[in-house]
């Protein structure tokens, strides 16, 4: 749907977890406030009231404005989610803070940079299931290592409580049969969605690339359709290097510190993975060492590569090949064909 054209109205939203406010211009041009409940009752209540041909800017606060984003769908009113940071770096300097405040400045934000807002279409049902289960592993996850790591502080003990190994044992056993069933769950969404279920099977075939990774990446990324370039999948997870240079300065070029901090770790523990079972990362690996670079650099490069990859084999529809051979373009002949090596 399309939404690229001039409105009449744009509805400042700064959101919370109980209520959002909003910031709006009546038909004398004053400005106007008001408070909505964030819940299904009030939001329609309020999306019934929009007049037609506007749009809503939003604070992006993760899951406080999942409800109004897929009730304004469902209204047919467009509403974009935009960073609070974006927002306060972009008009100028500004003095004081109030949510009132707050949704004034995303509606200033709104008409003015009305061609860089990018409207959001709530995620489909077994997105959001998949988004729900992943995270709740997660927590699974996260809840084991705790116990692990406790269990290993008590190990220096000179006195061994039996009763806490008991039921320490019993924990973690409940805890990896629930990590297990989530598994599952996941494993069904999956390939339950042909779509998602081809690009998981050509993700995972790449080397470095495990169920993990590339269920995370087809959550972040919307099944490749919210990020749809490799370029801008690697800026959001934070491995895409930005030039540092100004007048006659010129410094290294280094990733910015805005990114998904998850996504990132992720594909770290892949690029290690690629680096030691895949002979072309290995290789380039210690080209790069060699050369002097530092680990983290080339690990860095290694998982910028890593997400092109998946993105490469995801839009050919070919499964990663570990015999295919990149051949040198300067072993071809001006007319196209191939040079015979001997």
């Amino acid at each position: 749907m399309e939404h690229k054209q001039k409105f009449m109205q744009v509805y400042g939203i700064d959101l919370s977890k109980e209520k959002f406010d909003v910031n709006f211009l009546d038909a004398n041009g004053k400005e106007k406030n008001k408070t909505v409940k964030n819940g299904l009752a009030s939001i329609s209540g309020f999306l019934s009231t929009v007049e037609p041909g506007s749009v809503l800017c939003a604070e992006n606060t993760g899951t406080y404005g999942d409800l109004l984003v897929f009730l304004s769908n469902q209204f047919g009113v467009p509403i974009a989610l935009v960073p609070g940071y974006t927002v306060k770096h972009s008009l100028g300097l500004v003095k004081g803070k109030s949510d009132p405040i707050d949704a004034s400045r995303l509606r200033e934000y709104g008409g003015r940079f009305f061609d860089k807002l990018s409207f959001k279409e709530y995620q489909s049902e077994n997105m959001s299931e998949l988004r729900q289960l992943y995270t709740l592993r997660s927590q699974l996850v996260k809840s084991r290592k705790e116990l692990v790591t406790g269990a290993h502080a008590r190990e220096q003990l000179p006195m061994q409580s039996v009763a806490v190994n008991l039921i320490l044992k019993a924990s973690l056993s409940s805890l990896d049969k629930q990590i297990g069933e989530v598994e599952k769950e996941i494993s069904l969404i999956i390939m339950g969605d042909a779509e998602m279920a081809e690009n998981y099977t050509l993700s995972v075939s790449v080397f470095g690339v495990g169920p993990v990774i590339a269920t995370n990446v087809i959550i972040k990324t919307g099944n490749f359709k919210a990020i749809d370039t490799a370029r801008r999948a690697a800026s959001y997870a934070g491995v895409c290097p930005f030039p540092n240079t100004s007048g006659n300065m010129s410094a290294k070029s280094k990733t910015s510190p805005f990114a998904d901090k998850e996504l990132k770790s992720l594909l770290y523990m892949g690029a290690k993975a690629a680096v030691k079972h895949n002979k072309e990362y290995r290789l380039y690996y210690q080209k790069k060492q060699q050369e002097g670079k530092p680990h983290y650099l080339i690990m860095n490069n290694v998982m910028n590569k890593l997400l092109r990859t998946i993105y490469s084999v995801v839009k050919n529809k070919t499964p990663y090949s570990r015999d295919y051979v990149c051949l040198d373009p300067r072993e071809k002949n001006v007319n196209g064909s191939e040079k015979k090596v001997a």
